[in-house]
């Protein structure tokens, strides 16, 4: 069979790719799901467009978690990565443990050996971190603290990569004490990752910072995206010659950077190439669903896939149950980290050659591996419209009730104390009001705290939460969130339980505006257009415009805005009316500041006059 070559592969990938996200996405099964239903079409269990052996494609594509790691880090500052150190030793390590004990056991009863058992229960503990990551940060989860725990789990899972590599060798059947392959023992592994952390953070912060300035005052865009290309691929490279895993090493590098003034173009640059690695790698792992072998023991390996599932999804929704988190969202957790994880492909060839388990029976782990990480998105989406609904009902535990939170007769409730949040929030406290404030960043609550603000951390979308705060007695909500699905359900809530309260929320754009319309939301603050409003109106100026011409021009600019949203509102969801009633806005638009113009012509207001741009010497 012709095997293609690396253009018309990468030919191959990307049409599969740009054909099946959207038609994914469209069918409500989300990228993820896309990517791998790609990779089984073009594989060669099905067209076979792509040859038979993939695995070149996807040791490109794995470099996309490298990156995404990297971006992880530059958003975790080092103060906030300390304040998880409890949940990294204490969560992660107790989900290795549990997870490893619980399927070697499993091992031990279908007849393995237990060096073959220990094995299979060590590689099975890790989960996918390319699927686990992407699928936090779509769910939204990413941000609240069972997000930080799965996080936590990841990271601990990806730091014992090293000592489980080191310690393959050991089980095999006719091993010594020492390593065939020059592998480092568990000890020297663990000293070399503790050496790496040094030598990464003392490079960030005594090389890498001073380099980034230089490149920047060249003002040269493509060589700033080249050195930061550069870090990346050269800590990769550094991490595999020391034998340790490239990620973790990516994952540090960033969260030294992440107090960098750099910090923002360094994640622009990068974002392109990582989200279009990732996808690669999901279509790599559908190709490599060897579908005959499924075909061959398809109960074996569905049960197995399924054992693999109910067992790690269990412990994890156990222990982040044992955290304190709400039953939801551990659900939710539980079922994003239930896959087995990309290492375990490189694990098992490991075990293979350490011969601590035959081909066969790796074989028939790999497949368990891949089908487990292409359910994963279908079981998320069964969660969130089926248990998610069933099990957030009765998620009222009174341990989770905000007991800090205090109704302190405020007549205004501020949910989200960020930057949009704490501008509305300090012109009330400047002219006498009190609001009460929630945020759900507990790492922000406490550095709000620290400058004096009376922060409350809690989910506001709760009826508790907002009941505690006083909502019952409250004249007025203001919605500053973050996300906008949360936006929308506070409002829902609002709305519902808290009819006689004024509810002033947050639109992240026009669509959202229009989504909190139809909720009953009447005033509205879109978080761009009043300072994009300001930016024209200096902008008139600087091109001519006397200052009050300016002014009145954004004025009415604003008020015919605001109608014509209203207008439009009535024809949203008709998209063929709705472009055809923009247009004659825009049109009419032209027309009034015309006249508007016209009216100033030969005007003059000594009080309101612009002063040219030379007046001055």
């Amino acid at each position: 069979m012709h095997e293609p070559g690396l253009l018309e592969q990468a030919f191959v990938y990307l049409l599969a790719g740009v054909v099946a996200v959207p038609l994914a996405r469209r069918l409500g099964l989300g990228p993820i799901l896309g990517y791998l239903i790609a990779g089984i079409v073009i594989g060669p269990s099905a067209l076979g467009l792509i040859g038979d052996h993939p695995e070149g494609v996807m040791a490109l594509a794995e470099f996309g978690i490298v990156m995404m790691l990297f971006i992880i880090g530059l958003e975790l500052r080092p103060e906030l990565l300390w304040q998880l150190r409890g949940s990294i030793l204490g969560l992660g390590g107790l989900q290795i443990i549990l997870t490893a004990a619980a399927i070697t056991g499993i091992g031990l009863v279908f007849g393995l050996a237990w060096p073959q058992a220990l094995a299979i229960g060590l590689i099975f503990a890790g989960s996918s971190t390319a699927i686990a990551v992407q699928s936090l940060q779509e769910t939204g989860l990413m941000s609240t603290p069972a997000g930080r725990s799965g996080f936590a789990m990841l990271l601990f899972q990806d730091i014992t990569v090293i000592p489980i590599l080191a310690a393959l060798p050991l089980m095999a059947m006719e091993s010594t004490l020492g390593t065939a392959d020059g592998t480092a023992p568990g000890g020297v592994g663990s000293i070399l990752v503790v050496v790496a952390a040094v030598a990464v953070v003392a490079g960030g912060r005594f090389v890498i910072t001073p380099v980034f300035r230089a490149i920047a005052a060249a003002r040269i865009p493509e060589i700033f995206t080249a050195a930061a290309l550069l870090i990346v691929v050269g800590v990769t490279l550094a991490m595999e010659a020391a034998g340790l895993s490239p990620a973790l090493g990516a994952f540090l590098a960033g969260v030294v950077l992440a107090s960098s003034e750099y910090r923002h173009e360094l994640e622009s640059d990068i974002e392109p190439f990582k989200g279009l690695l990732l996808g690669l790698f999901f279509i790599s792992i559908g190709a490599t669903i060897d579908f005959g072998l499924v075909l061959d023991r398809p109960g074996l390996i569905i049960a197995l896939v399924a054992l693999l599932v109910l067992v790690k999804g269990g412990i994890v929704f156990a222990l982040a149950r044992a955290w304190g988190h709400r039953k939801r969202r551990s659900l939710s957790l539980a079922i994003i980290l239930a896959q087995g994880g990309e290492f375990a492909f490189v694990l098992l060839a490991h075990a293979v050659d350490e011969q601590v388990l035959p081909p066969q029976l790796a074989d028939l782990l790999v497949a368990v591996t891949a089908l487990s990480m292409a359910v994963t998105p279908l079981l998320l989406i069964l969660d969130q419209r089926l248990l998610q609904p069933a099990f957030g009902a009765g998620d009222t535990r009174k341990a989770e009730r905000a007991s800090d939170v205090e109704d302190t007769g405020a007549t205004a409730i501020i949910a989200g104390f960020g930057r949009f949040g704490q501008i509305a929030g300090r012109l009330l406290m400047a002219n006498g009001f009190r609001p009460v404030l929630l945020d759900d960043d507990p790492a922000h609550v406490e550095l709000l705290r620290g400058f004096g603000f009376r922060v409350f951390y809690g989910d506001a979308t709760r009826l508790d939460l907002l009941r505690a705060a006083g909502a019952d007695r409250a004249e007025l909500l203001i919605i500053a969130l973050d996300n906008r699905e949360k936006i929308l359900e506070l409002a829902e809530t609002a709305q519902k339980h808290f009819p006689h309260m004024a509810v002033i929320a947050r639109a992240r754009d026009r669509r959202h505006a229009y989504e909190l319309m139809r909720r009953g939301v009447e005033y509205l603050s879109r978080e761009t257009f009043g300072s994009a409003l300001d930016t024209g109106r200096e902008a008139l100026k600087l091109l001519g415009f006397r200052a009050y011409q300016a002014r009145r021009a954004a004025m009415r600019f604003a008020a015919h805005d605001e109608r014509e949203m209203s207008e439009l509102y009535k024809l949203w969801g008709d998209q063929q009316r709705y472009r055809v009633r923009a247009r004659r806005g825009t049109e009419d638009l032209f027309e009034v500041l015309s006249g508007d113009r016209a009216d100033f012509a030969g005007v003059e207001d000594g009080a309101w006059e612009t002063p040219p741009r030379d007046a001055e010497t």
